[in-house]
């Protein structure tokens, strides 16, 4: 498959001898004018890659702050063509940042596979994260998304155990999103030792980089993992930011915006101070 902006990305970080911010936010939060500029915003403040979610009113494996996201978008109107719309109008104004989509295949299923991956690919998506997809049903979209161009990324976790990792691998594209801690999303992250041996296990049986997430609340927890990975991912410590600026009745105070930035400015300094090429932990 051609060479495309996420493996253009980690190429980039690759000679600057850097580690990259990967940041999640919910699609739409905390209402769509907010919530856009937040996600316009955030390759200014730092991030390499963005994730944006899709919200859905199931969502299994995400803990309590990025279930609320997803409730506050859904309730301001957020479905899966308003998402793919935002990655249109962002595209307008960024053409480098690579963008992933991550959710999970209820909406996916609803919208038309084929219908969803043209709309995605036209849109500027480069890859999807569904977290309830198993290998084993590459064929429902995991298949039709390479063939679109369209990276499929794969989850990882403490819990994979080596018999199973080829099959987990199979497919992936893009990076390999490990998960440090088994459970919800925001959980507590792993002890970086297992977290680098895991690492270096993923990395030597992909060939690809591979992005840590989970329990990263902090600059310096992003340095740590920065050390050892090629990316640092943060979600819910994000989500909880923007949370955290909404009035009681979930209005977005003044400075919500600038808040966010922030944030994942002092999250972007700590990636860059960490100063260890990733490759030095495989």
């Amino acid at each position: 498959m051609p060479s495309g902006r996420i493996e253009r990305r980690f190429a980039d970080l690759a000679r600057e001898g850097r580690a990259g911010l990967v940041t999640y936010v919910m699609a739409g939060d905390p209402n769509p004018k907010a919530g856009f500029e937040i996600f316009a915003r955030l390759p200014e403040a730092g991030a390499d890659i963005v994730e944006l979610g899709m919200p859905f009113t199931d969502p299994m494996a995400d803990g309590p702050a990025i279930q609320v996201a997803g409730q506050r978008a859904l309730k301001a109107g957020i479905k899966l063509r308003e998402v793919l719309d935002m990655v249109r109008r962002f595209r307008a104004r960024d053409d480098e940042t690579p963008v992933v989509l991550m959710g999970y295949y209820n909406p996916i299923h609803h919208f038309g596979v084929e219908p969803f991956l043209d709309a995605a690919r036209d849109a500027g998506v480069d890859g999807l994260i569904v977290v309830d997809l198993p290998p084993e049903e590459d064929a429902e979209l995991c298949l039709p998304a390479l063939a679109k161009g369209i990276r499929f990324i794969r989850l990882a976790t403490p819990t994979t155990d080596e018999e199973r990792l080829p099959s987990v691998l199979a497919n992936a594209g893009g990076f390999i999103y490990y998960v440090s801690v088994t459970g919800i999303t925001g959980a507590k992250r792993g002890a970086i030792e297992a977290i680098d041996k895991a690492v270096s296990n993923l990395k030597r049986k992909s060939g690809l980089p591979v992005a840590v997430g989970f329990g990263i609340k902090t600059p310096e927890d992003a340095a740590e993992i920065a050390r050892v990975a090629e990316a640092a991912v943060v979600g819910s410590a994000l989500v909880k930011v923007i949370a955290g600026a909404l009035e009681a009745d979930g209005r977005p105070r003044a400075g919500l915006v600038e808040e966010v930035v922030g944030f994942v400015r002092a999250l972007a300094q700590g990636v860059r101070s960490a100063r260890v090429p990733p490759s030095s932990a495989s």
